[in-house]
């Protein structure tokens, strides 16, 4: 489980504001503080999960939902038409830097391939 302090709790419970550009009762969407492409949201959920290397079968649902609402957000922001990535950093190798299940959207620019 993710560490109840971490900056990502704090902004699904409003401790700290962010630029919110969706939101349920499951997750969060919100603008990047420090955007890798001309669009950069993360989609998180509201629950505690650390990464998805502690997801259950019983998240199924909402890992699933999780990538829904990525759909819904990139057409909300109008980069679904061109087309976007979405990466989901795992542990420290992975690039995770906040241990909190985080889903980033990228998109408003041509992704190249490999990504680094």
């Amino acid at each position: 489980m993710a560490e109840n302090d971490n900056i990502f709790l704090k902004i699904t419970r409003g401790e700290i504001p962010a630029d919110i550009v969706y939101q349920d009762e499951r997750c969060i969407a919100f603008r990047d503080i420090n955007p890798q492409a001309p669009v950069h949201i993360l989609v998180i959920p509201r629950e505690a999960l650390e990464s998805l290397n502690d997801a259950s079968q019983s998240d199924e649902g909402l890992l699933g939902h999780l990538l829904r609402v990525v759909s819904k957000v990139a057409n909300k922001v109008g980069i679904a038409e061109k087309g976007y990535r979405v990466v989901i950093n795992t542990g420290q190798d992975g690039g995770q830097t906040v241990s909190h299940l985080h889903l980033h959207l990228l998109g408003g620019r041509d992704m190249t391939w490999p990504p680094g």
